[in-house]
């Protein structure tokens, strides 16, 4: 039982950091264009991340809680929680202290990989697996390939991509327009892109701590390690594919905190760092990686909003100018993304390793 409730205590813990971490992907282009000051846009975008965790689904929820691991191979532990909780952890602190926007989304995944591939003693088959359905299009299909591996390809493409084409249309639809009326009408738009990108973020990002809390808590019920519960603790009790009220309502709340505590590092980053930002650019990356991140959300694929936001304002960039783009940076962003997921698998591997020899 202490060990379930460490998981929840830390489960919480990395749901706050992401909501610091990952407060930039929400609010950093509505800041840098000067629309509104941190201080308010934090507010935005915490508000809006808690509706948008509490309101617009659990689907994200359910593929970490019960479509990424296959449960005939090896059983989810709390230790096994732990570890892969940790190992996110970790990884989004350096990432935050050096100002890179990595992915929390695929930091979870990576640590969750790496400490189930230890307890399953090095099998394979407990990460790659699909689940029959029928029939079913991909994008339906369970396993870690399908949710995660895909999408995280797709998804920062399309933002690229979709990030280009807006902004170059919007550039033919304005170009004899006044450019203070542009920066007037795009300000005012852009506190609707803004407020919509912080529905997305609290729609994929807050649901993956749901996921893993409910992940532990199905297995803890299946086992049977919560019979004999005080009926005070009976709701610590759930089924395989539910993800219940009071764990949305917490890891809501936790992120929205986490929001307002800011990520100015990375805000930086994003939002002045990489290219110079109008309103009207602003605009175009937000909508894009909203509605990327909407798409996503409905079908239960636990993206990375940093991705997806970030590629979005490169596309914006290019359609300026390619020259806009500041490369150096852009160059450790993508390092950042393509260490994510090798070295928090690591971390969550080596950190359930020591725990087993200490006896965990």
């Amino acid at each position: 039982m202490l060990l379930l409730l460490t998981v929840l205590l830390v489960a919480l813990v990395f749901e706050y950091i992401n909501g610091f971490h990952d407060t930039a992907n929400a609010i950093a282009t509505v800041v840098s264009t000067k629309v509104l000051t941190p201080r308010q846009a934090i507010v935005l975008a915490a508000a809006t991340n808690l509706f948008g965790a509490i309101f617009l689904g659990t689907a994200v929820a359910k593929t970490i809680s019960s479509g990424l691991v296959n449960d005939k191979i090896v059983q989810i532990t709390p230790v096994v929680t732990i570890c892969a909780l940790l190992g996110a952890i970790i990884w989004n602190l350096l990432t935050w202290w050096w100002g890179l926007p990595s992915s929390s989304s695929h930091a979870l995944v990576g640590g969750l990989c790496g400490a189930v591939f230890a307890a399953s003693h090095n099998q394979w088959g407990a990460l790659i697996w699909v689940k029959a359905k029928d029939g079913a299009p991909w994008y339906k299909y369970d396993g870690l390939v399908f949710k995660v591996i895909i999408p995280m390809v797709l998804s920062p493409l399309l933002g690229l991509i979709l990030g280009l084409l807006l902004m170059t249309l919007l550039y033919f639809v304005l170009r004899n327009w006044r450019p203070r009326t542009v920066n007037n009408t795009f300000g005012s738009l852009q506190l609707l892109s803004a407020g919509a990108m912080g529905l997305s973020h609290g729609q994929n990002d807050a649901q993956k701590t749901m996921g893993i809390i409910a992940l532990t808590l199905a297995a803890a019920t299946k086992s049977g390690q919560l019979n004999g519960l005080p009926d005070a603790l009976s709701f610590l009790k759930i089924a395989d594919d539910s993800i219940p009220l009071w764990i949305i309502t917490l890891c809501a709340l936790t992120m929205a905190a986490g929001t307002a505590a800011g990520g100015w590092r990375i805000i930086r980053t994003m939002g002045q760092k990489m290219v110079k930002l109008q309103p009207v650019h602003g605009f175009a990356a937000e909508t894009v990686a909203a509605t990327v991140l909407y798409g996503a959300g409905a079908f239960g694929m636990p993206v990375s909003t940093t991705h997806v936001i970030t590629t979005s304002i490169m596309g914006v960039g290019c359609a300026k100018r390619f020259s806009a783009l500041r490369l150096s940076v852009v160059e450790r962003i993508l390092w950042a993304w393509l260490l994510t997921l090798p070295v928090t698998a690591l971390l969550g591997y080596g950190l359930f390793k020591l725990a087993a020899l200490a006896g965990g």
